[in-house]
Formats: C-alpha cells, sequence, structure tokens
C-alpha cells in the first residue's frame, strides 16, 4: 500500500515539475525573441537614412 502512495506522490512531483519547467522553456522563448526583436529594430534605425 505504501508503494502506492509512493507512486502517486511521485507521480503529482513530476507532474508539477514538468509544468515548471514548461514555463521557464516559454519565459526562455519569449525573452529570445524579445531580444531578437529588440536587436532588429536597433540595426534598421542604424542602417536606414534619418528622415
Amino acid at each position: 500500500m505504501a508503494g502506492i502512495w509512493r507512486d502517486f506522490v511521485v507521480a503529482v512531483f513530476t507532474a508539477f515539475r514538468r509544468r515548471d519547467e514548461r514555463a521557464i522553456a516559454d519565459e526562455r522563448r519569449r525573452a529570445v525573441e524579445l531580444l531578437a526583436e529588440e536587436t532588429i529594430r536597433r540595426e534598421r534605425q542604424a542602417t536606414d537614412p534619418p528622415e
């Protein structure tokens, strides 16, 4: 019986950990996208002639 509870607790912790890892990965992806957009914007400003 203790084995069943142990497996249940491990499954719950694994589910929460995977959700956290997914959230962290999503946050990293958003940060990289924002950095890329900002870098592209800066490069365009530097190469575009002033109006």
